[in-house]
C-alpha cells in the first residue's frame, strides 16, 4: 500500500487566494494536504471556493459558468484566484483570472505560472490535475448523452492534456462546415479542407476516448465491491468502434469520406450530423446487469461515485500526481457506511480532497484526519 502511495506523489494547494470572485470580495487561505471539509448554511459560498480550485484547470470550471458571472457583484466585472501549489516538482504559484474589460469573452482568462504568462491553460496541467463531483451530476446517466460527452472529455483530460484543444479545433472546424451548409456554399475546396481537418482531429478525439474507458475499465475492476457498485462502461459511436479494430489513417479516410458524401444530408439538417459530436458513454450496473439510467437515485449516485474514484487512482497512477478532488455537498447523500468507504479510499489515494456539506458532523469520523472550515458568507474561518 505504501509503494502504491509513493507512485502517487501527493500535489496538494498550500495556500489559496481570491479577490473578487462570487460572494469573496478577498480571501486568503493556508490549507492543509488532506481532506479538508467545508461547513456552511446553503448559499454561504462553499460550492463557490470549488469552482474557484476547479478553475486551475484547463476550461471554465464545474459550474461553466461566463466569467462576467464569476465576478463579484458590485465589483469592477474582473476576478483573481492564485493557488500555492506543493508537489513533487517542488513549489510552484498559479494565478488566473480576467480583467474587467474580458469579462464578456471566453477567451479572456489568464494563467501565469510563477509570476510568466502560460502558452495556455493547459501548462497548469503540468502541476496539478483537478477532478470534480457535483449534485448537478446526479442527473448525469439518464440525462443528455452531450453532459456525458462533456464528462468522458473532463476524464479524458486529466490523462491526457493535449485532449482540450483536439476538441476545441473540432469544434472549430465543425463549426466552420456547418456555415457553409447553412449560407448555401457549394465550395468543394473549402468543404474538402475543413473535413479533412475534422476527420484527423475527430478520430484522434475518438482515440483518447477509447483508450481512456479502457483504462478506467481495468481501474473499475479493482474497486472492492460493496457501497460503490463496479460500472461496466463502453462507447456508443461509430468513430469510437472502428478505432478499435482499425488502423486510425484507415478511419480517418472513412470518416472524411462520409463527411463529403453526406453534404446535402447536413445541408437539409443544418448541422453535421456525424462524428464524435454525436458519441455517447454507456454505463451499466454489474452487479445487477442493469442501465444506469433505470437504477434508482442512490445507485445512480455510488456509481458515479465509484467511477470518480476509480478515475482519480488512474490519474494518479498515469500522470504521477495524485489528482485534487472536489466533491460537493458528497455526504448528504451517502449513508454512514459509504460515507466510511468513501473516507477511506480517499485515504489509500492519498490526495488532497475538498468536501463541502451543510453539518459537518456527518464528517466527525475524520476528526484529527481533516481540516474541518467553516464558511460563512465570504468569510472562512476554523469549525469552532
Amino acid at each position: 500500500m505504501e509503494e502504491a502511495k509513493q507512485l502517487r506523489q501527493q500535489s496538494y494547494i498550500s495556500k489559496l487566494t481570491l479577490t473578487n470572485f462570487r460572494n469573496y470580495a478577498a480571501l486568503s487561505l493556508d490549507l492543509a494536504a488532506g481532506p479538508v471539509v467545508l461547513s456552511g448554511d446553503n448559499g454561504a459560498g462553499k460550492t463557490n471556493l470549488l469552482e474557484a480550485i476547479s478553475l486551475l484547470t484547463p476550461g471554465r470550471g464545474l459550474r461553466r459558468a461566463p466569467y462576467a458571472d464569476v465576478a463579484r457583484e458590485g465589483g469592477d466585472g474582473s476576478f483573481a484566484l492564485h493557488a500555492r501549489i506543493e508537489g513533487p516538482q517542488g513549489q510552484v504559484e498559479i494565478g488566473t483570472g480576467i480583467a474587467g474589460s474580458d469579462a464578456a469573452g471566453e477567451s479572456g482568462r489568464r494563467v501565469r505560472i510563477n509570476s510568466a504568462a502560460a502558452k495556455s491553460a493547459e501548462d497548469m496541467l503540468e502541476w496539478l490535475r483537478v477532478v470534480w463531483l457535483t449534485p448537478a451530476m446526479d442527473g448525469l446517466f439518464p440525462g443528455p448523452a452531450a453532459d456525458r460527452r462533456r464528462f468522458l472529455d473532463r476524464l479524458v483530460l486529466a490523462i491526457d492534456p493535449g485532449h482540450g484543444q483536439r476538441a476545441l479545433d473540432y469544434e472549430k472546424a465543425m463549426r466552420s462546415r456547418n456555415r457553409l451548409l447553412t449560407d448555401g456554399s457549394r465550395d468543394s475546396a473549402w468543404f474538402d479542407a475543413i473535413e479533412t481537418q475534422m476527420a484527423e482531429t475527430g478520430v484522434a478525439i475518438a482515440a483518447a476516448r477509447a483508450e481512456l474507458v479502457r483504462l478506467l475499465a481495468a481501474m473499475i475492476d479493482r474497486l472492492p465491491g460493496g457501497p460503490f457498485p463496479q460500472a461496466d462502461i463502453s462507447l456508443a459511436g461509430e468513430l469510437e468502434s472502428e478505432i478499435a479494430i482499425a488502423p486510425a489513417v484507415d478511419v480517418e479516410e472513412r470518416f472524411r469520406i462520409a463527411l463529403a458524401s453526406g453534404r446535402e444530408r447536413d445541408r437539409a439538417a443544418g448541422r453535421t450530423l456525424d462524428g464524435p459530436h454525436r458519441s455517447d458513454l454507456v454505463v451499466r450496473h454489474r452487479p445487477k446487469s442493469m442501465s444506469a439510467e433505470l437504477c434508482s437515485t442512490g445507485e445512480q449516485k455510488a456509481l458515479l461515485v465509484g467511477i470518480v474514484l476509480s478515475h482519480a487512482r488512474l490519474t494518479g497512477e498515469m500522470s504521477g500526481l495524485t489528482p485534487i478532488l472536489l466533491l460537493d455537498e458528497i455526504a448528504a447523500h451517502l449513508d454512514s457506511g459509504r460515507r466510511a468507504a468513501l473516507f477511506s479510499i480517499l485515504e489509500d489515494l492519498n490526495c488532497q480532497a475538498f468536501m463541502t456539506g451543510t453539518d459537518a458532523a456527518l464528517f466527525s469520523s475524520l476528526a484529527g484526519r481533516a481540516q474541518f472550515l467553516t464558511v460563512d458568507h465570504g468569510r472562512v474561518g476554523p469549525t469552532g
